[in-house]
């Protein structure tokens, strides 16, 4: 695998250019503040170190799943607080979800573990070995 890199990323076409445009303008650029996932991703010299920002979500709430060369992580979360008082009900409900996609191609996806610790998903990415071709001696009779 030469990189591992999310599914999102840039053709670098014209289109392009226009939404960095609309980006940087007034009606633009909010959404570097609100991107959810946030990753970093490390070489690690056998492995790739996967950090995504997931803060407000459980253990139980995170779904990761390999599929191939796809790694694919999802989260969802649920809230609802009633209050009753005088014959007045509140209810206020509160759902976020979100999903991500990274090509892992190289990875030797049996091998994936995952810990969720302070808001941060860390996800241990090993590196496929490449097999080397065994030298065999041949004697001369």
């Amino acid at each position: 695998m030469f990189d591992l890199i999310p599914f999102e990323h840039r053709s670098g076409s014209l289109f392009d250019n226009f939404d960095k445009m609309v980006g940087s303008s007034f009606f633009g650029g909010f959404d570097k503040y609100f991107t959810p996932c946030r990753t970093d991703i490390i070489d690690d010299g056998d492995r790739y170190v996967l950090k995504a920002d997931m803060p407000g979500f459980d253990k139980s709430e995170i779904s990761i799943d390999a599929d191939g060369n796809r790694l694919s992580i999802a989260a969802e979360h649920k809230e609802e607080n009633r209050n009753e008082e005088n014959d007045y009900v509140r209810c206020e409900r509160h759902c976020s979800a979100f999903g991500r996609s990274f090509d892992i191609e190289g990875i030797n996806s049996g091998k994936i573990s995952a810990s969720y610790k302070n808001g941060v998903l860390e996800l241990s990415l090993p590196k496929l070995v490449e097999a080397k071709p065994e030298v065999k001696k041949i004697q001369i009779s």
